[in-house]
């Protein structure tokens, strides 16, 4: 009965969006780019009548916040075990395979931090040119504390353009390859502040399965 709960298809990265912080539809559709919202729908009822999440009805009519109960909050380590088994032993080439340029740019978003960043408004446009005209731009806007993830232009002065491909990218965060090493080959460009270029490795938001691949390897 708990494999029914747990293993049906997507809901293991649905509980993973839940444990990271995101409560609402649209967050949880942005962490699980390929599932049909009709899945998630399903998904989360399902999650629901199995009393590992509730529905909080909120001041917006018609929305609600999906919390995790006790029961989902002792997932936590089985999930994190399996990203960490995955991380480890799931070939790295069939994971770089398919890549998502919104889910990427959603978990960077997440892990960022805004410590060795200005504290002033700072804006962080990456671009990814082999793909179409809808996908290869981001912008990561942090201000006030905050880290907003924009699929368009937020016409703010940009501080810092990165360029990559998105398997460089993805591979640094993901801890199948470093920062240093994809600047130094020419793979990623740094364009813009210096300061905040510099401190790139100091702000990214790898994954937090990376140290897991890179004890793996070592």
């Amino acid at each position: 009965m708990a494999a029914e709960i747990v293993c049906s298809r997507w809901t293991a990265l649905v509980l993973r969006e839940l444990l990271c912080g995101s409560t609402r539809f649209n967050d949880l559709r942005r962490g699980v780019p390929r599932m049909s919202p009709t899945l998630l729908s399903k998904r989360l009822k399902e999650l629901e009548e199995a009393g590992v999440i509730v529905a909080i009805p909120t001041a917006q009519p018609g929305v609600v916040d999906y919390r995790l109960t006790d029961a989902g909050e002792e997932l936590r380590e089985v999930v994190e075990s399996l990203g960490v088994w995955g991380q480890r032993w799931v070939e790295s080439s069939v994971t770089l395979k398919n890549l998502d340029p919104s889910l990427l740019m959603w978990d960077m978003r997440r892990n960022l931090k805004i410590e060795p960043l200005p504290t002033r408004r700072c804006t962080i446009n990456f671009t990814f040119p082999e793909l179409s005209a809808g996908r290869k731009s981001w912008w990561l806007v942090i201000d006030g504390g905050k880290v907003d993830l924009c699929g368009f232009d937020p016409g703010y002065e940009v501080d810092l353009y990165v360029r990559s491909s998105l398997y460089s990218m993805t591979s640094v965060w993901m801890g199948h390859a470093t920062l240093r090493v994809e600047v130094d080959a020419g793979r990623i460009e740094l364009t813009g502040d210096r300061a905040i270029a510099g401190s790139m490795d100091a702000w990214l938001g790898l994954s937090p399965l990376a140290k897991a691949y890179r004890r793996h390897v070592a």
